[in-house]
Order: structure tokens, then C-alpha cells, then sequence
């Protein structure tokens, strides 16, 4: 086959995924779109299991599409994504999880979204949770932004000032990507045991803060996997915590009387959460009471640093 210059380049960042990541690059290997438009580039994050030879194994096997893989020794999905992007020859960045699923036309739509809105600054799209082997019955919609539900709106629209795509379905300029010098890696995401987060909040609001137009396709989207027997408390812990420290980070960053800002709305939503916990016990669903309100106590822990 004979490729020209990708006008997409898809990076994925993986760790640990050997399992779920051959479905992932399988969804984009059968995109609708010719082979020679857009390009893979797997950035494996030091992982542990058989991760490297997986993927080693696709691209041998898949020799017309144009695949490749790197390493980053640096831990964090912001160090990853930051050499993914840097290696892209695409004019357009789209960032997708090792564990996601790309409809077959995902490719095809956020071209034609381009196409149609040259003024685009970002991108995101809808992600749909696929528990496995089924939904717990604690589980609610304020809390399954914990595993990466995302359902912004049912129309293209452009993201209102405080929102924002989810790092797993995002698509970005690469020219806008360097001009905001990329992810902040002071917000790495996960490290080792450790998450800080809020690295795609951070990174979309420094786009928005230079003028950057940021729009949400629902018909641009991935389907998410989730195994419910690793929803652990361990695990949501480590989750809303690590947002609650990445804002803590972030909000430093800018001033002590931002982050005490951002302390004062933790403790509102913490109250609210209470409400929302009264509300499924009149409604007869106490099991998803408890999950509400452990969200915004462990964000509000990170917050402060613990």
C-alpha cells in the first residue's frame, strides 16, 4: 500500500492492557475511512505484563494500516500523551484510551466535523460505559463519571465555559496542541499507586483561555470497558481522590485564593451529595446512596491533600 502524509493521528497510551487492547486497535484498524488517512501511534507506559508484545504482534499482523509503537519510560498518561503527540504526523491529535472502542465511522465523523467547522479548537464525543459483566446496582449517574461515562449533550455544541472533554475521546489541532505546549506533567494522571488528575481539564482551559473554541459531537464515540469486580474502594478512592489532588495542583498553580475557592465548592458539592443520597432512598435505590456521597468525601480528601 502505498500511504501519504495521515490527516489523523490516533494516540494511545497504554499500561497493563494486554488484555483489552487489541479490541481497541481492531476498532480503528476496521474505521470506514481509507488505511492511508490516519495513523496509530501505541505509547506503552512501562507495563508489566505481556503489553509490548501484544501490540508488536497487531502491527506485524496488520501491515497494511499504518501502526506504530514507542515507549515512554516516564509514568504518567500526560508524559505518554505528550510523546505520542510529538512523534504525530497528522494535522489532527485524537487521544483515545487502551481500552475503548471506536465505532466504525469514529474516524470518518471527526473528519467530516473539521471539514465542517474549520474554527475548531477541540473535539470530544460521547464515551459509553460497557460493564463487564453488567452494571452494579450502586451505580449512578453521578458517580459513573468515575469510569468514564460521558453524555455531554444530544446535539453538537460547543462546551460551556467550565466544561470540557474526558481525556479518553478527545481530539485536538496539532498546531493548537504546541502552541499550549501539550499536557502539564505536573499533572501526570496515574503514577504508580498515586493519581492526579485533571490533566484534560487543565489542557482544554488553556486552549479555551487563548480563544480556542471547543465543541462535543455525541455521535463521536467510543465505548469504554469496564470490569465491575475491579470497582473496588480502593480503586473509586484512588479516582476521586486523584481528581480532588489534580485540582489541588492545578488550582495552586494559579493562587492560594483559587484553591481556597476551590475548597469552599468541594464542601457545597458535598452537601449536595447528601441530597442526591436522600433522593435515591425515596426513589428505593439506598445502594446507591452511600457510592454519591463517598465520591465528593474521598475528591474533597485530594483536595486537601490526603
Amino acid at each position: 500500500m502505498n500511504y501519504q502524509q495521515p490527516v489523523i493521528s490516533v494516540v494511545i497510551c497504554t499500561y497493563n492492557r494486554a488484555v483489552y487492547i487489541p479490541e481497541a486497535l481492531s476498532s480503528l484498524y476496521n474505521q470506514t475511512i481509507g488505511r492511508n488517512q490516519f495513523e496509530v501511534i501505541v505509547v506503552n507506559n512501562n507495563s508489566t505484563d505481556n503489553t509490548a508484545q501484544v501490540c508488536k504482534d497487531f502491527i506485524a499482523t496488520h501491515t497494511d494500516g499504518q501502526f506504530y509503537y514507542t515507549n515512554e519510560p516516564q509514568q504518567g498518561a500526560s508524559f505518554a500523551r505528550n510523546t505520542g503527540a510529538a512523534l504525530a504526523k497528522g494535522d489532527l491529535l485524537c487521544f483515545m484510551d487502551d481500552d475503548a472502542i471506536a465505532k466504525p465511522d469514529y474516524l470518518a465523523l471527526i473528519l467530516a466535523f473539521y471539514q465542517q467547522h474549520p474554527d475548531a479548537g477541540g473535539l470530544g464525543g460521547r464515551i459509553v460505559p460497557r460493564y463487564i459483566p453488567e452494571e452494579p446496582k450502586w451505580m449512578s449517574h453521578f458517580v459513573s463519571s468515575l469510569v468514564g461515562n460521558f453524555d455531554y449533550s444530544k446535539e453538537v455544541c460547543v462546551f460551556s465555559p467550565n466544561k470540557y472533554p474526558l481525556e479518553s475521546n478527545m481530539i485536538i489541532k496539532k498546531s493548537d496542541f504546541e502552541q499550549v505546549k501539550g499536557f502539564n506533567t505536573a499533572l501526570p494522571g496515574v503514577k504508580g499507586t498515586l493519581r492526579i488528575g485533571g490533566e484534560g481539564k487543565e489542557f482544554f482551559l488553556k486552549l479555551k483561555a487563548i480563544g480556542k473554541t471547543i465543541y462535543y459531537h455525541p455521535d463521536v464515540m467510543v465505548e469504554h470497558i469496564v470490569e465491575t469486580k475491579k470497582l473496588t474502594p480502593e480503586y473509586m478512592y484512588r479516582v476521586a481522590s486523584g481528581i480532588g489532588r489534580g485540582e489541588r495542583v492545578r488550582t495552586l498553580e494559579i493562587s492560594k485564593s483559587t484553591y481556597w475557592m476551590k475548597i469552599v465548592e468541594y464542601l457545597f458539592k458535598l452537601g449536595a451529595s447528601f441530597v442526591l443520597a436522600l433522593g435515591y432512598l425515596l426513589q428505593g435505590h439506598p445502594a446507591k446512596m452511600k457510592p454519591v456521597v463517598q465520591f465528593r468525601i474521598d475528591a474533597l480528601k485530594g483536595l486537601l491533600g490526603y
